[in-house]
């Protein structure tokens, strides 16, 4: 019998299985599970991205006589859709599976997105975007945990940011495609040209994205699982506790006594997490503009942004695997406030791009490491309605960001009080995550974990 079969008796009866496989490595299936996400994540990105890039279109359309304000609800009404659709598709992952979510949200997302190209006034605009954000919202918590499964336990963080860079490499095409795209062609073919790929990756998931191994686990569907253990050399999943499951028992497993101060305090740190990553991806060009910069060199300013979150959050990824992610949220939130502020400061056009991509890495990616927190922080059951929780609510920092941006930019403040505001919120979402810090070392002192509860241990190890 080969030690994955063996290990696979051992799913069946319930018994633990550490030890039971050599410890997991890069396999095919792990690089195949991240590009496909990767791919999904990426069209998230463009999508975070590209609404900004279109504002100073949209405030120009002739008869829309749309405002700043306007312009703010709108890119809200989206992120709103993304609330929603986070929370549920959540629940729904570790109801029906990963692969069937992941794979109904990118084509629902491919549809909207397309439709928002034919709109023919900003109430259908703010209509389809937040139909579209319905299924956005859904691509993070099922890619996430699909990606934590298949990862090898020392390389989940560095996996963890692979993926969430797709976010700021989608930003970086969707910045360079305005470029050339929008002087001439105007606002809508952006829509077009982020609806197309979508048509590439829903059959590339159909025909590749394995299923679930957990999910596969909890449903019993023991002949699929070993098939797939069997196929790709991965090992199994612990079988839990009789009686856990994902679904909406596991959403009262998020609040109880077990789990509920890091339920909150994530949250918490998302909702900051989020208003500073599209706050500054929705108005950094209208702000620039503000500033007195052209539209070329405003939307030059937003692909610096994404493109220091692929430098600097790759390069932190595997360090982040070695000493928690904790740390490296603190480092990231610290580098967002302090360049944000400087880009307040009016300096030179050079040295403002330094710090601007800067701010890419603090701003953008502190969420990646909360959201891989966050992923540690659950066992396998619950892991999606964690993640679908966190982010869900962190949605509603991502909905005040566009909306708050554009009443102060529209107001008599001055463009410089968008970054004061960024600059705050970087502020406060650090003293949250020194508050779970202390709040898990007191909590670890008064009780030791479960001596199988793996997955518990690796979450007070993130957030100590």
């Amino acid at each position: 019998m080969s030690s994955s079969e063996s290990a696979f008796r051992q799913i069946e009866h319930g018994t633990s299985i550490a030890g039971a496989l050599p410890p997991p490595r890069m396999s095919r299936v792990s690089l195949l599970v991240v590009g496909l996400c990767f791919a999904t994540i990426l069209l998230d990105g463009y999508d975070l991205v590209v609404y900004g890039t279109v504002i100073p279109a949209l405030l120009a359309e002739p008869g829309w006589n749309l405002t700043t304000a306007g312009a703010g609800y709108i890119g809200s009404a989206a992120l709103v859709g993304m609330a929603i659709g986070a929370i549920c598709v959540g629940v729904a992952t570790d109801t029906f599976g990963r692969r069937r979510i992941l794979i109904a949200c990118t084509a629902w997302f491919s549809a909207m997105t397309l439709v928002c190209a034919f709109v023919v006034d900003p109430v259908q605009l703010g209509v389809v975007r937040f139909l579209a954000g319905l299924a956005i919202g859904g691509f993070l918590p099922t890619a996430i945990t699909t990606t934590m499964e298949f990862a090898p336990r020392n390389r989940a963080q560095l996996f963890n940011s692979i993926i969430h860079v797709g976010y700021s490499v989608g930003g970086v095409i969707a910045a360079l495609v305005a470029i050339v795209v929008i002087a001439d062609f105007g606002w809508r073919p952006m829509f077009v040209i982020g609806a197309v790929p979508a048509l590439i990756v829903v059959p590339l998931l159909a025909r590749y994205l394995p299923e679930s191994p957990s999910f596969l686990l909890k449903k019993g569907r023991t002949a699929e699982l070993q098939a797939l253990v069997d196929r790709y050399q991965i090992e199994p999943p612990v079988a839990g506790p009789v009686g856990t499951a994902g679904g909406f028992r596991g959403v009262s497993k998020l609040f109880s006594k077990r789990y509920i101060r890091n339920s909150i305090l994530f949250a918490l740190i998302s909702f900051c997490g989020l208003l500073l990553s599209y706050g500054m991806s929705t108005w950094l060009p209208a702000i620039m503009r503000e500033a007195g910069y052209g539209l070329g060199s405003a939307l030059t300013f937003l692909v610096l942004l994404n493109a220091g979150n692929i430098v600097g959050s790759l390069s932190v990824a595997s360090f982040a695997d070695k000493v928690g992610s904790r740390r490296v949220i603190l480092f990231a939130l610290t580098v967002a406030a302090g360049c944000i502020f400087i880009l307040s400061l009016g300096l030179p056009t050079l040295v403002l791009y330094m710090f601007v991509m800067g701010a890419g890495f603090g701003a953008m990616g502190t969420q990646i490491f909360v959201n891989g927190m966050v992923a540690a922080s659950y066992p396998s059951e619950i892991r999606a309605t964690g993640i679908g929780w966190a982010n869900g609510f962190g949605r509603l920092g991502a909905i005040a960001g566009p909306s708050i941006g554009g009443l102060v930019l529209g107001s008599s403040l001055g463009y410089q009080w968008n970054f004061y505001l960024f600059v705050l919120t970087a502020s406060v979402a650090a003293a949250l995550v020194l508050i779970l810090g202390v709040m898990t070392r007191r909590a670890n002192s008064e009780s030791s974990p479960e001596p199988t509860a793996h997955s518990q241990r690796t979450v007070e190890s993130e957030a100590s």
